[in-house]
């Protein structure tokens, strides 16, 4: 499989598709403690913004057993596992960012973070052009209802992108991404708990989010190391 590969005369990587960011990058923004920090700071600001909106909702989070938070606020969830898969970095800190250490939990918390951040980020797009006549426009409203949220969801791809840097899969972890990927379309779908939109999901949305959930467990087993 492809990879990022270091140039032997010049020290630095290639990108590939399966490596798409300068690892340079990647070892300055996740290897170095001011950058990882405001990383964090950013990525729990942007939990606690999405955690309101969920609350604000309809249904809300008031309405759903604690127990069950992660399965309805599905952004939220995808920041809270990107920021935690972020935070096993802490440790190694100052040191090369492709030699972090890995285990079997550790791969979990990255395959689970990456799927999320995936699937949702690409969710969210789906989910708003489907209808376009309800989301899109230049007023004070729709620039976040469509622009704002269009923009704070692509960089769920870029946080994506960074974890297979330093984040290793397993067979396990991938069928346990998948599962819990599934549990929570059933859980979305068949009781009415998907992500708050101003239409009904119907068949097609519930399909393709059901196909995302496949596809992105599919993409996470291509362009992670085992």
């Amino acid at each position: 499989m492809e990879d990022a590969r270091t140039d032997a005369a010049t020290g630095r990587s290639e990108t590939t598709w399966r490596r798409p960011v300068p690892e340079r990058w990647v070892q300055y923004y996740l290897g170095n403690a001011p950058s990882l920090a405001w990383l964090l700071v950013v990525n729990t600001g942007a939990f606690l913004v999405g955690v309101s909106f969920y609350v604000h909702s309809e249904p809300s989070l008031r309405e759903v057993s604690s127990l069950l938070y992660p399965l309805f606020g599905d952004s939220p969830t995808a920041l809270a596992l990107a920021t935690l898969s972020f935070v096993t970095l802490v440790p190694h800190l100052g040191r090369p960012v492709r030699d972090a250490p890995t285990n079997a939990v550790l791969s979990v918390i990255h395959t689970l973070a990456f799927v999320w951040l995936v699937k949702y980020g690409v969710w969210t797009a789906v989910a708003l052009n489907l209808r376009p006549d309800l989301y899109f426009g230049f007023s004070p409203a729709l620039l976040w209802d469509y622009w704002g949220i269009m923009l704070t969801h692509l960089f769920f791809l870029v946080e994506a992108a960074l974890i297979p840097y330093y984040g290793k899969t397993s067979r396990g972890a991938l069928g346990l991404a998948l599962v819990l990927a599934l549990v929570n379309d059933a859980y979305d779908y068949g009781f009415g708990f998907h992500p708050p939109l101003k239409y009904e999901p119907g068949l097609l949305l519930a399909a393709v989010t059901v196909g995302l959930s496949v596809g992105t467990v599919a993409l996470a087993a291509r362009v992670f190391d085992r």
